[in-house]
């Protein structure tokens, strides 16, 4: 069975750790077997492309590389926090913010 993880499709994230420490960004895709986040204009790389059918004319592409999850870290409200779950009023499992107690939609 997959774990659950602190981050989700959609959320913005703050990078704690590597190169690109201090970047904020949208996650774009999720690894869950590798644990690994894609997240939008962190991490970025040059990859060198052959010309193909979709792209005759080939060269350097720059586009994002994935970064270990546990570097990132959940933004609400404009301030990174850690999460937790809990139940919320109506009975479903829910993630809130540590440092505010609000609920992250």
């Amino acid at each position: 069975m997959q774990q659950k993880l602190h981050i989700k499709v959609g959320d913005t994230v703050k990078v704690l750790s590597g190169e690109s420490v201090g970047q904020e960004g949208k996650i774009l895709t999720i690894d869950k077997k590798k644990l690994r986040a894609v997240v939008e204009g962190v991490n970025m790389i040059k990859r060198h492309t052959k010309p193909s059918a979709a792209d005759p004319q080939g060269g350097i592409v720059e586009r994002e590389a994935s970064i270990h999850i546990s570097n990132l870290m959940v933004v609400h409200n404009g301030v990174a926090s850690r999460t937790g779950r809990r139940m919320n009023d109506k009975g479903k499992l829910v993630r809130y913010s540590k440092k505010s107690g609000e609920e992250i939609k």
